[in-house]
């Protein structure tokens, strides 16, 4: 018994660097040998998707990539996941971004790829508008007339120029939004779009976002909603596209465990040596 109290008691003074190898080996471990963990899926996710699968083929949905490149592994996976959805079930699709800084680039290579694997026609299956500064002008014009916000698409053609644009001129003809957002453009999109302009509407956002947006599940303002790469797995797993966020939910899920057990090993030798102490 003396033996374990005193093991115990030195917890407390392990060397950190040790704790980084034990954490720095479960990340590594499970992306070489994957465990293949269960996944749930939540509630919010599942909403998402069904919102998304009940479309008709044939009905237009507005794609945004409103994020910076340092989320990129929470996002883009949403990105792929929710694009391979809607091409899939041959929905038509509109993609832009309100981000400035790589969100652009981003985008393009995700669309053109997804595209690629589907054999979808740019300018007929999908148009990509590129990015307009001042997003809130941006929402609220499209509300108006899409063509007077973006007269062009990202490539420089003239929206009159595609079929896709012919039939779509402002949210009266967009029949869901998918927000996949970093930052506070989510906020607009819910107040603004969804608010003034009753477009049904569904968010991809990081970790730390999802906390405040579920308040917006219980207005009704969004249908469903994707947080952070758990979500971003959830939605690969019901799209039956594992990938990015699928892999990399064994490395984050044995980090978790691990932490908890480090904290709970930390706190028991704190209190071991403390009552040592208070006996001595």
């Amino acid at each position: 018994m003396n033996r374990i109290v005193e093991i115990f008691s030195k917890l407390k003074s392990i060397d950190r660097r040790y704790i980084f190898l034990f954490i720095g080996a479960a990340a590594f471990i499970p992306l070489i040998i994957p465990l293949g963990l269960p996944l749930g899926v939540t509630p919010s996710s599942q909403n998402l998707f069904n919102a998304v699968d009940s479309l008709k083929e044939g009905s237009v949905v507005m794609l945004t990539f409103d994020y910076y490149p340092s989320t990129l592994p929470e996002t883009e996976p949403m990105s792929y996941a929710a694009l391979r959805q809607l091409f899939k079930k041959n929905i038509r699709v509109i993609t832009l971004t309100t981000i400035p800084l790589g969100a652009l680039s981003v985008m393009e290579e995700v669309v053109k790829n997804v595209a690629r694997e589907y054999h979808k026609e740019y300018g007929t299956d999908y148009v990509n508008l590129g990015y307009k500064y001042g997003y809130v002008a941006v929402m609220l014009g499209m509300g108006r007339n899409i063509s007077d916000i973006f007269p062009k698409d990202n490539y420089d053609h003239k929206l009159e120029d595609l079929p896709l644009m012919r039939e779509v001129k402002n949210y009266s003809h967009v029949d869901f939004i998918f927000v996949v957002s970093d930052n506070a453009t989510v906020d607009y999109w819910v107040s603004l779009v969804n608010a003034q302009f009753g477009v049904p509407m569904g968010a991809g956002v990081t970790a730390v976002m999802a906390p405040k947006c579920y308040s917006y599940l219980q207005t009704k303002q969004l249908v469903g909603l994707l947080g952070g790469m758990k979500g971003a797995a959830e939605y690969e797993k019901l799209t039956k596209n594992p990938g990015r966020a699928s892999r990399g939910m064994d490395p984050q899920s044995i980090i978790h465990i691990l932490i908890i057990v480090f904290i709970v090993l930390g706190n028991v030798g704190y209190f071991v040596s403390k009552e040592r102490k208070i006996q001595n």
